[in-house]
């Protein structure tokens, strides 16, 4: 198992060896890593966990003690930003935005594959939600229709590991290390399979890579979220931690007969109104994450923890930041949802009205690690960047 590296003991490498491998990229990240160069007073995280929540929007988390008391504490304690806005609708383009820089120029949840294409879900007509109020482009509609979801493009992956990083991403209920089922547990009913659904391929960006896929060693880096507690305890947590509670713990929730068949009646997202239950799950899920994090060596070490949304609950279409445009140059936003960053500097209470989305989150963490750029956050300079809630000021 590939251990993290004190980000001191890498400057000190790489400035003696300069060994940083080849990418096809790395002329372009570079260049943006030399306009954007370190500030003397910003250092560098050893440990950063990033935790990707579902389907909500900030007037929904914050504010709401009752059902998230945990996640408002740390919003009273710690960083908030209060503008942040997912890049799109539906789930898996934010996702596939958070690793990438790039939404991949898709609109639906479906699966990984070479072979697998899927007209949008949202921005059309039938969409059912509010999307359906501004519509994507025919040309964006012909495009993302015939996009096979197998994206061969660099990643943040290709960086860390450029940069001699360590990562692993750990996916609650996914049935084993590697795994690329799009749904599990799977119930054979009456001698039919019936996904429950409660871990979901969409919420794993990583499988829709190909260098990701196509790695072995990489898949291996893919793991159940039981393997978080141990790499903690034995003090073998990566540099960069990505963390995808399944559906039940993420705010998404599942159909009543699929909760009842997991025994999580609580995880029903009801048919109407506010999910007070779902929510609760997820707040105590974070509150047992997060505690076991600030109760590990890794937290006396430089680490952040970075907790967000993917969109809010399809209420709006509101955006920033490179999201995307359809017809009469609308922006395609994912809307308000919530964003919360907790340092290991100790509690520094600030709310920064800035604009920021996934973009500007990936743009940030290859920032603070000198990773260089993907996609959109090329386009982005040190302001609009969440640098402030990392370094307090």
């Amino acid at each position: 198992m590939r251990t993290s590296i004190p980000v001191s003991l890498l400057a000190a490498q790489l400035v003696f060896t300069g060994a940083v491998d080849a990418h096809p990229w790395s002329h372009e990240a570079d260049e943006h890593a030399r306009r954007c160069d370190y500030a003397d007073d910003i250092d560098a995280f050893d440990h950063i966990f990033y935790i990707m929540m579902e389907n909500h929007g900030t007037d929904e988390i914050i504010g709401n003690t009752t059902d998230a008391p945990n996640i408002n504490q740390w919003a009273r304690r710690y960083g908030v930003a209060t503008n942040y806005y997912g890049v799109t609708h539906p789930s898996l383009p934010n996702y596939l935005a958070a690793i990438s820089g790039d939404f991949q120029g898709i609109w639906d949840d479906c699966k990984a594959g070479a072979d697998v294409t899927c007209a949008p879900e949202e921005f059309v007509p039938d969409s059912g939600d509010a999307t359906s109020s501004l519509l994507l482009t025919p040309a964006e509609i012909v495009s993302a229709t015939s996009k096979p979801h197998w994206f061969d493009g660099a990643n943040i992956v290709d960086q860390l590991e450029a940069r001699r990083l360590t990562w692993k991403a750990y996916m609650q209920s996914i049935p084993g290390t590697a795994s690329t089922v799009e749904y599990a547990p799977v119930d054979i009913v009456n001698g039919v399979p019936v996904p429950r659904k409660v871990y979901a391929q969409k919420h794993n960006p990583f499988m829709y890579f190909s260098d990701i896929r196509n790695r072995p060693e990489r898949m291996q880096q893919i793991v159940p979220f039981d393997e978080f507690e141990r790499d903690l305890q034995s003090n073998e947590i990566p540099n960069f931690v990505w963390i995808s509670p399944d559906q039940c713990h993420d705010m998404h929730g599942i159909s009543a007969a699929n909760a009842a068949a997991v025994g999580i009646p609580d995880c029903a997202a009801p048919a109407s109104g506010l999910d007070h239950k779902v929510i609760a799950l997820g707040d105590q899920f974070l509150k047992t994450t997060i505690d076991a994090i600030m109760h590990s060596k890794a937290w006396h070490k430089n680490s952040a923890i970075v907790v967000v949304w993917d969109e809010d609950d399809y209420a709006g279409f509101a955006g920033c930041c490179e999201s995307p445009t359809g017809t009469g140059g609308g922006v395609l936003g994912g809307a308000h949802a919530p964003a919360i960053v907790i340092t290991s500097r100790g509690e520094y209470h600030q709310s920064v009205a800035v604009p920021y989305n996934h973009y500007s989150l990936l743009g940030t963490i290859q920032r603070l690690w000198r990773l260089g750029c993907l996609g959109e956050t090329c386009r982005m300079d040190d302001d609009d960047l969440m640098l402030p809630l990392f370094v307090g000021r």
